[in-house]
């Protein structure tokens, strides 16, 4: 699996930060969550799965940046209709 860097709302590209991977998938890089009231609020964590923590600021920005580019890969990839 190979990654490419999307953004981080940290300096210096500490964590958090997020990845976009070429399985079509994101990677999300910070702190764990140790909290045990909060990870006693998740459900059907699997064997290998963990809670990370990140800003919502991190999320809105990637999202605000990368949906437009795969909305127009999408679109570009359609066959013509009519």
């Amino acid at each position: 699996m190979r990654m490419r860097f999307l953004g981080s709302t940290s300096e210096a590209g500490a964590c958090p930060t997020l990845y976009e991977t070429d399985r079509g998938t994101i990677v999300v890089q910070g702190l764990q969550v140790t909290d045990a009231q909060a990870l006693a609020d998740l459900r059907d964590v699997l064997d290998g799965e963990t809670a990370v923590e990140v800003p919502r600021e991190l999320l809105t920005e990637i999202a605000a940046r990368v949906l437009p580019e795969i909305a127009a890969a999408t679109a570009r990839a359609r066959p013509a209709t009519g």
